[in-house]
C-alpha cells in the first residue's frame, strides 16, 4: 500500500493584539491619569468659587465691625472682630418679620400652584390623547422663547383688570404654574412604561386613578425639584412685587429690603446682614427637603 505524504498544514496567523487604549484598574474600571485628577479638581474649585464666593464675601461682610475697612484695597475674608450687631440693626431698621411673612404667603401660593397645575398639566400632556395636545406644546414652548420682561405689561394690565393690583395674589398669580414646570413634568411622565397604564386599563381605572396611584408615585424625584424651583423663584423674585406691590405693608422681603440700600448707603455691612436675612430661608428650605428630592428620585426610578 503506498502512502501519500500531505503537506503539513500552516498553523493560521492570529492577528495582531489591538491595542488597549483605555487604562483600566485591576478590576476592569477606567482610571484617571494624576495630570487629568488635578485638572478635573481644579475646574470644580474654579467653579466653586464663582457661584459660593459671592455668597460667602457678603456672609463675612455682614459680620465684620464699624473698625473694620471694607473699602481697602486689600481686603481681608475674615473678620478681624466679627459681631452680629448688623443684624440687629437691619431688624430695628426695617419690619422684617412682616415683609418675610408677605413673601411666605406669595411662595406658598406658588409652590401649591406649580405641585397641582403642573403636574396635572405635564400629566395630561404625556399620557392623555385629545385634539390640540401638540398645539398646546408648541404655545409652551414659544413662551419659554421670550423674556420674562417682554410679558410684564400685559401680565400688570390683566392683574389690574382683575382687581388684584397691590395684593399678594397678584404678585403670586402669574408664576403659580411655571411653563418650565410643566414640561418637567411632562418629561418625568413620559418615562413610565406605557404597560402600566394598559394593565390600569384592562382593571378599569380612570384616568385621574392611573394619575393618583400609577403617575405620581413615580414622579415624587421632580415633584420635589418643581417645589424648590418653584420656592426659591417666588421668594427671590425683586421686579414683580415692585411693580404690583405699593402699600410698604404688603411689600415682600426683597422689596422691603431696599430701605436698607436707601438709609444705610454708607454702611454695606447692614445691607450684606438683611441679604443674609434674607438668604436664610433658602437653606432652610432646601435643607429641610433635599432628602425628600434624592429620596423622590430613587423611589421614582422605575426599573424595566
Amino acid at each position: 500500500m503506498g502512502t501519500t505524504n500531505a503537506a503539513p498544514r500552516t498553523p493560521a496567523t492570529a492577528p495582531p493584539p489591538t491595542r488597549v487604549t483605555a487604562r483600566t484598574g485591576a478590576r476592569g474600571f477606567s482610571t484617571i491619569s494624576p495630570r487629568e485628577t488635578v485638572v478635573r479638581y481644579g475646574l470644580m474649585v474654579l467653579v466653586v468659587f464663582l457661584t459660593i464666593g459671592p455668597f460667602l464675601w457678603q456672609l463675612s461682610t455682614s459680620l465684620k465691625g464699624a473698625a473694620e475697612d471694607v473699602y481697602t484695597r486689600t481686603p481681608s475674608f475674615l473678620p478681624t472682630s466679627p459681631t452680629l450687631e448688623h443684624y440687629v440693626t437691619a431688624f430695628q431698621a426695617v419690619p422684617i418679620l412682616d415683609f418675610a411673612g408677605n413673601s411666605v404667603v406669595v411662595a406658598a401660593l406658588v409652590v401649591g400652584g406649580n405641585v397641582v397645575g403642573a403636574t396635572l398639566a405635564g400629566y395630561a400632556l404625556a399620557r392623555l390623547r385629545f385634539r390640540g395636545s401638540r398645539l398646546v406644546m408648541a404655545a409652551i414652548l414659544f413662551t419659554l422663547l421670550l423674556p420674562g420682561e417682554a410679558t410684564l405689561v400685559a401680565q400688570y394690565l390683566t392683574i389690574r383688570q382683575l382687581g388684584l393690583a397691590d395684593t399678594l395674589l397678584g404678585v403670586a398669580l402669574p408664576g403659580m404654574v411655571g411653563m418650565i414646570n410643566v414640561l418637567l413634568m411632562r418629561t418625568a411622565f413620559v418615562a413610565i412604561p406605557k404597560e402600566l397604564d394598559e394593565a390600569a386599563i384592562v382593571d378599569g381605572a380612570n384616568a385621574f386613578q392611573r394619575f393618583w396611584r400609577i403617575g405620581v408615585p413615580n414622579v415624587k424625584g421632580m415633584i420635589a425639584v418643581i417645589t424648590i424651583f418653584a420656592f426659591i423663584g417666588a421668594w427671590d423674585d425683586f421686579l414683580w412685587p415692585l411693580i404690583v406691590l405699593t402699600t410698604p405693608d404688603r411689600f415682600t422681603l426683597t422689596v422691603g429690603l431696599q430701605y436698607l440700600s436707601g438709609v444705610f448707603t454708607n454702611n454695606p455691612r447692614i445691607v450684606a446682614a438683611g441679604t443674609m436675612i434674607a438668604f436664610i430661608p433658602i437653606v432652610a428650605f432646601f435643607a429641610v427637603l433635599q432628602r425628600y428630592f434624592f429620596r423622590g428620585v430613587d423611589e421614582g426610578a422605575i426599573k424595566g
